[in-house]
């Protein structure tokens, strides 16, 4: 049985539903400290999640019940300002069918991750990010928004690396999945913004790839052959000489196959 709870900082059940296939209708104001515990009924499984009407539903893979802390203030820069707010939400969960076990998809798609959080994958982690604010988080690389052309508060939040030479961004994807195709958006926002002549993936399974990348608004595409990985690590960029510190990267998408 799965099941989505909306939970006050005091651990009180403010809103609740069960069953295979969970619609949570919450009418009420979200408060400081609520959270969102999602609970699957079978796991390890690939599910549809849906913790804000706004956000949207991602396939994610839940390895146990799953917190989710709902922002508020700067926390919040990266996201729809529509999102958690007014008075009335849809929360789904349901699992993910059988029959699209084997659809060609971006496997690091993940709306709804977040700082800390467990059980949930795709999962993005750094080793830094720009003065720790919201907008420049981990997450916003597998978030789906793909607006490049500045930065800053939603929709041009992106990944910062606050000018450390040594950054790195991991994928986890909590399991084994079959990939081949990489697309990335690197942030585009010039003059501000600088750009990378070249990364590094290195993948789980011990492999790596060098990439080299042009100046571009566009999306850089990396193919090649099929690979079975838990998890990737954007690492060793190299900065083009330009005055400019700050390159970054906007999203990340990952295209493959579960095993």
């Amino acid at each position: 049985m799965n099941k989505i709870e909306i939970i006050d900082k005091n651990g009180t059940i403010k809103a609740s539903a069960s069953g295979e296939e969970v619609s949570l209708v919450y009418r009420g104001v979200y408060e400081p400290g609520d959270a969102i515990v999602v609970t699957p009924g079978e796991t390890p499984a690939n599910y549809f999640m849906q913790l804000d009407d706004v956000g949207g539903v991602s396939v994610v893979y839940l390895t146990g019940a799953v917190r989710y802390e709902i922002p508020f203030g700067e926390k919040r820069t990266n996201l729809s300002p529509h999102t958690f707010l007014d008075d009335l939400h849809l929360l789904t969960l349901k699992k993910y069918p059988d029959f699209l076990q084997g659809v060609y998809r971006n496997l690091a798609l993940n709306v709804w991750d977040q700082h800390g959080l467990i059980n949930s994958f795709p999962h993005a982690v750094a080793n830094v990010e720009t003065r720790g604010e919201a907008v420049f988080a981990a997450q916003n690389a597998i978030d789906g928004v793909t607006a490049n052309e500045s930065h800053g508060e939603w929709p041009f939040e992106s990944w910062g690396i606050n000018m450390q030479d040594d950054a790195e961004i991991t994928i986890e994807f909590g399991r084994e999945v079959e990939i081949d195709r990489i697309v990335m958006y690197t942030r585009a926002d010039f003059p501000h913004d600088n750009w990378w002549t070249q990364v590094t993936f290195a993948f789980s399974d011990g492999s790596s790839v060098d990439w080299p990348l042009e100046k571009q608004t566009l999306p850089h595409t990396l193919t090649f052959p099929k690979k079975r990985v838990t998890s990737l690590t954007m690492r060793d960029m190299k900065k083009a000489e330009d005055p400019s510190p700050f390159p970054a990267l906007t999203q990340l998408e990952v295209y493959g196959r579960e095993v």
